[in-house]
């Protein structure tokens, strides 16, 4: 039987008084990979920032449900800790935290809020290098603070490592793609292709068809004017890369 793991039911999201989604509706079940594209403005990293709770953006109208749980209104740390990971298109960096410290204190943040027990350093450490290994990292940049100094590839690269080590019930990435040549978008790519797991689901938003040239998606949705307003399979990205998004007539779309 097909576990739903997330539903987004006609939602309208405003930010400063402009609604930006409306009545947007998606369902992402295990083992989906539902990728967005969409042109500029469509609402696309609106999506992803309402998904993971920014504050900044208000729900008006529409239920948000990951595992059967309303999330709509939670704050970001508790969606966090039932299984939402969002990866940014710009990582911040974080100047005096070390990447080790900031692994772990997330780490075990949620493992606490799950009634597990905590990692002590040591355990971590080698919970974190086992991580390195699976995407091709290098170890020096755990003793590094947070993406201070790193390359856009090596940004991207700490945000896989860290929903490697979250383990998320479901993982919204913001266009990763973004900023990296061809060898990163590869190694990136074949990442999270190690990384996925049936039980997970993901949302990869883009603006280009590159990156799912790696990452297969089950579903490729286009967003126009704030909802979904056509969906297709794999296939849809390549057609899109070739034509634009002229040929879909969106503006007749329902």
């Amino acid at each position: 039987m097909i576990k739903e793991l997330i539903n987004i039911k006609n939602l309208y999201v405003q930010v400063e008084g402009t609604t930006i989604l409306k009545g947007l509706n998606l369902i992402v079940n295990q083992g989906e990979i539902h990728a967005i594209m969409g042109p500029n403005g469509s609402g696309k990293s609106t999506l992803a920032k309402v998904i993971a709770g920014h504050p900044s953006y208000e729900v008006t109208h529409g239920t948000i449900t990951i595992n059967g749980f309303n999330i709509t209104h939670m704050d970001p740390e508790i969606r966090a800790h039932i299984g939402i990971f969002l990866a940014f298109q710009y990582p911040i960096e974080i100047p005096g935290v070390s990447n080790t410290d900031f692994l772990r204190l997330a780490y075990n943040c949620k493992r606490k809020a799950n009634n597990l027990p905590e990692l002590d350093p040591l355990s971590f450490f080698q919970l974190v290098n086992e991580k390195l290994d699976l995407i091709g990292m290098d170890s020096k940049f755990l003793n590094r603070n947070v993406n201070e100094g790193f390359s856009g590839g090596e940004k991207k690269k700490n945000e896989i490592l860290q929903m490697s080590l979250l383990e998320p019930v479901v993982s919204v990435l913001d266009e990763t793609d973004s900023g990296l040549d061809i060898d990163a978008l590869k190694t990136i790519g074949n990442s999270i292709n190690k990384l996925f797991d049936q039980e997970q689901g993901m949302i990869l938003i883009t603006h280009y068809q590159r990156l799912l040239d790696y990452i297969k998606p089950t579903f490729v949705h286009v967003m126009h004017e704030g909802s979904i307003k056509y969906t297709g399979d794999a296939t849809l990205a390549k057609e899109l890369e070739q034509k634009g998004y002229n040929f879909l007539n969106m503006k007749t779309l329902q």
